[in-house]
């Protein structure tokens, strides 16, 4: 006799229960979503960014207030973290400027993961003093008509006779004293110029010229990466005779005469519209963030981070 019986069918899981049994992937909680929506927005049109670039898009933005130094660090350690050896990467670049070995610093580091790859400097509004250093090791500059750029003259804080500290050109503290020097030679009795030279301290003086050959050296190493003329872009950024104020605005097509590596995009091209409309989103993150003492965001497809 057969022991196989057939068992009877239990009662079948109603397809609601059913549902109800399959574990749900985890997911933001709305209130969550809903509190990070502006970054979730930036960050989708970052991911956008670098699908239509075939690159990995990378923002430093600060305002006005905010200048490059030695914190930056982490910011840019966060941007890179996924992003492999050998990779383009695009920097969307906006600041006044800062503190030349802090942005030496940031460049080597974007740089270590460029490898052979393509780098390549967008200026929305100005990159500015460290912010133009950083730019000259770029591929390509991206600029339009509201981009700018400025003079690579360091600025060294100092004080007068009565102890208020003002900032103070280091081209043009020695471009004054080359010229009552070059005067003094001429005419070593003449009472204006040994007045005039009786202003400068030779330890300032010495300081300055180290300041502006670090510079100088730097900012050539960066040009000769992609075979631009070193030399002479270094020297037309550092001269306060082509450029009468620290803050003067060079745009794209002086840039461009200048040699410097210009892509220009018209501000009605739609690649341009996306740049600037990335930048308004984080500049108004920014401002709206300013009473918090917001001052600059790092951010790419992976990263967000506001200080």
């Amino acid at each position: 006799m057969s022991n196989n019986k057939k068992r009877k069918a239990g009662p079948k899981t109603p397809p609601s229960e059913q549902l109800a049994n399959v574990a749900r992937a985890p997911t933001k909680t709305p209130m969550y979503s809903a509190m990070n929506a502006s970054r979730y927005q930036r960050q989708d049109l970052i991911k956008r960014i670098n699908e239509k670039e075939g690159t990995h898009l990378i923002c430093y933005v600060g305002n006005l207030e905010a200048e490059i130094d030695r914190n930056d660090i982490i910011g840019f350690s966060e941007m890179l973290h996924n992003i492999t050896e050998n990779s383009p990467i695009d920097l969307l670049l906006n600041t006044c400027g800062g503190d030349v070995d802090a942005c030496e610093k940031l460049v080597r580091l974007v740089l270590s993961r460029v490898g052979n790859q393509e780098f390549r400097v967008i200026v929305p509004d100005l990159a500015k003093s460290a912010g133009t250093l950083m730019a000259l090791a770029a591929n390509k500059i991206i600029m339009s008509d509201t981009s700018e750029l400025g003079m690579i003259d360091p600025q060294f804080l100092m004080k007068d006779a009565r102890g208020n500290e003002f900032m103070y050109s280091v081209m043009s503290y020695l471009a004054a004293f080359d010229e009552h020097a070059a005067a003094l030679r001429r005419n070593p009795t003449d009472p204006v110029t040994l007045l005039m030279m009786d202003g400068f301290d030779a330890k300032t003086v010495r300081k300055f010229q180290r300041i502006r050959d670090r510079v100088r050296i730097f900012a050539e190493d960066m040009l000769k990466r992609h075979g631009a003329p070193a030399s002479s872009i270094s020297g037309d950024l550092l001269d306060s005779a082509t450029w009468k104020t620290h803050g003067q605005p060079i745009g794209h097509a002086d840039a461009k005469q200048k040699k410097l590596p210009i892509e220009y995009i018209p501000p009605s091209d739609e690649r341009w519209e996306r740049y600037w409309s990335l930048y308004c989103l984080q500049r108004h993150c920014l401002e709206s963030l300013e009473a918090e003492g917001a001052k600059k965001i790092y951010e790419s497809a992976y990263a967000s981070q506001i200080v």
